[in-house]
């Protein structure tokens, strides 16, 4: 599509162009579905269904709204279709079985926008952790959609009620209720990771981490978690909350008699990870093991999402490492 061509005559444009424009928009639009679905696969197929449902209604956009708005539209409803279809409630432990990473390297594609606010730049970080995901896999989908476009966004109460058929009175009142069930499922306290050179805290904290994992020290591992700690490894069912409960966890589940490990770095939604490989002697190498995501608050690791080895080539991670000499 030409930079002259009015978008008003998008029904007149030809596929290949349609999609050349609508391409510029893909990462943005699938991390929206990501924030409402928790999956990132499912995000990558709403985001397809997205697109091919806008180009069989390109005569329908009359310019009213930016071409990037109608997109939304598009997808946010893409998204409560799927969500009325097929997607189960949260496990009784409150865990979300679907939930899946989402790769730093990818999220760095999306559009700078406000970079260069403080309060913008916390609120891309603060909605994409896993914490936040979590809690909102825990709303019902439409107050579920008006959260996200609400706080996430920044859409007017109106254009909201427009999309989903509603009135301004009915968003808002979603909106509050949507407030108070992420109140009730995100961790007391926010994540304080911030990234970057700046954090050497956290940074001496996942060595640390990574360190005593390797070596399958149980003991000193404990000694960086806090009280409160919360674990789990999605897709498999079940949660331990507490250092004790996700202690007598690893020392069940025979980790501390694991040899020949190696690590990773790496981050994922904006937090810390560290992906371990495991020696196998029949091929030769260390192969992908799990990918564990750290959420750390005053110094302490505070939450841990384990997934397992079938994640490592979306993260872009290394399919084997060679052998070191230490096997």
């Amino acid at each position: 599509m030409s930079a002259g061509t009015k978008l008003e005559e998008l029904g007149e444009v030809d596929e290949p162009a349609f999609a050349g424009l609508a391409e510029r928009h893909r990462r943005e639009l699938h991390v929206h579905c990501y924030r409402m679905l928790g999956s990132f696969e499912d995000a990558e197929d709403t985001v397809q269904e997205t697109f091919l449902r806008a180009w069989r209604r390109r005569e329908t956009f009359e310019g009213r709204s930016t071409f990037r708005a109608w997109l939304y539209r598009i997808a946010t409803n893409a998204c409560l279709d799927l969500l009325a279809k097929c997607r189960p409630e949260p496990a009784t432990g409150g865990e979300v079985p679907w939930l899946q990473p989402y790769p730093d390297r990818l999220l760095d594609e999306l559009p700078a926008g406000d970079a260069d606010e403080p309060e913008a730049v916390a609120l891309a970080r603060e909605t994409i952790e896993l914490a936040y995901l979590v809690a909102v896999q825990h709303l019902a989908p439409r107050p579920r959609a008006v959260l996200i476009l609400r706080d996430v966004l920044g859409w007017p109460a109106k254009d909201v009620a427009e999309l989903l058929g509603d009135s301004v009175n009915s968003v808002n009142s979603a909106l509050q209720r949507a407030r108070a069930g992420m109140r009730e499922h995100l961790p007391a306290e926010r994540q304080d990771w911030t990234g970057g050179e700046e954090d050497a805290g956290t940074r001496e904290l996942v060595r640390r981490y990574t360190d005593a994992s390797v070596a399958t020290d149980v003991g000193r591992l404990a000694t960086l978690l806090r009280d409160d700690v919360r674990c789990s490894m999605p897709p498999t069912p079940g949660r331990y909350v507490g250092r004790d409960a996700v202690v007598r966890d690893w020392v069940e589940s025979g980790f501390e008699s694991m040899r020949h490990l190696r690590a990773v770095p790496t981050s994922v939604n904006r937090q810390p990870a560290v992906a371990f490989y495991h020696w196998r002697q029949r091929e030769g190498a260390y192969l992908p093991l799990t990918i564990d995501v750290l959420r750390v608050t005053g110094g302490a690791i505070t939450e841990i999402f384990t997934f397992h080895d079938d994640r490592f080539p979306r993260l872009g991670l290394p399919e084997r490492l060679p052998a070191d000499g230490t096997e």
